[in-house]
């Protein structure tokens, strides 16, 4: 099979690993890196052997695929260009500013009939992986997503930079809809949200407590899922996952027994996975894994989050003092 023509538009930080995978795997021929910063535009085509651009205009037409790794706000331009040119596209997360943005992008992909996979790199954790190879019945879960401040990330407030990891994990693993949210938080470091915690509660009976802070001391990326007789733990962080099931038949009536097993998985290239299964989505060799609707999903749960908690700023902003 031939090789795909592609570029990545973005090759910042990030970027610049996306421009490094699509060099290295035989079934793609990068084709161009496209920055504003010319230097670095420059840079990168040279580590990675292809042709600088300072504007993604100029390639239009010319490749069959594109990582978007630009800042948020660019996200639904540059995409839409793309996928009206014909290309297939990997757009990091979120997958737009708005829904509205989404929703033109995912209707435009299927006009197109072109693939449009969101950037939820974490569905490629091989710990996760694993866990969600057989069907799970969650009751209640739990997870933590906690780092340092880092000034480049504050584009977008905690809950689309973090939380939305977890959100877009829990709406896949759940496939219900969110009923009842109580959101608390509080702008930190930055003029946006920094920290918040959500306790969600969905149509089929499960509640997930969500916390993601950029504000932390410490790096943690971890989530607890409770079922009936299992508890399962996984570690994103250091690709861990523990599991813990009653043990019916060494159990007395007095007392639980419980089979545990703990998986190690050794370190993976998750960034190389997710352009792996976008590649083999174009040539129809898999179904895309982190759909459009799947990024849209993510991206409401966020900004209803986000909404509700700023209604609740706003309404302790207004109360009346307290006179005691």
């Amino acid at each position: 099979m031939k090789s795909v023509p592609c570029a990545v538009i973005g090759v910042g930080y990030l970027g610049r690993f996306h421009a490094q995978k699509y060099a290295a795997i035989p079934q793609t021929e990068l084709i161009g890196v496209v920055d504003t910063d010319p230097e670095q535009a420059q840079r990168i085509a040279e580590e990675t052997q292809t042709q600088a651009f300072t504007d993604y205009r100029e390639l239009l037409g010319k490749v069959e695929a594109v990582s978007i790794v630009v800042p948020t706000t660019l996200h639904f331009e540059v995409a839409r260009d793309f996928l009206d040119s014909g290309a297939h596209v990997l757009v990091e997360k979120p997958i737009t500013t708005t829904t509205e943005e989404a929703k033109q992008l995912i209707d435009l992909a299927k006009t197109r009939n072109r693939i449009l996979q969101v950037g939820h790199l974490e569905r490629f954790n091989p710990a996760l992986m694993a866990l969600t190879e057989e069907p799970l019945e969650p009751l209640f879960i739990e997870s933590h997503r906690l780092a340092p401040f880092k000034p480049r990330a504050t584009d977008v407030n905690v809950v689309l930079d973090l939380m939305i990891h977890d959100i877009d994990i829990i709406l896949n693993m759940l496939r219900s809809p969110i009923t009842d949210m109580a959101v608390s938080g509080a702008c930190v470091l930055s003029e946006a949200l920094d920290i918040v915690n959500a306790r969600l509660a969905f149509a089929n009976g499960c509640v997930a407590n969500v916390t993601a802070s950029r504000v932390s001391q410490k790096t943690e990326r971890k989530m607890r899922i409770f079922q009936k007789q299992a508890y399962f733990s996984v570690d994103f962080q250091n690709r861990e996952l523990a599991m813990h099931s009653v043990d019916r038949d060494a159990s007395a009536q007095d007392k639980l027994h419980f089979d545990s097993k703990t998986r190690v998985f050794a370190a993976a290239d998750a960034l190389l996975a997710e352009i792996q299964a976008f590649i083999a989505a174009i040539q129809g060799e898999a179904e895309v894994v982190v759909s459009g609707e799947d990024g849209l999903r993510a991206l409401q749960a966020a900004y209803d989050i986000t909404q509700h908690l700023q209604a609740n700023i706003t309404q302790l902003a207004n109360r009346e003092p307290t006179i005691q």
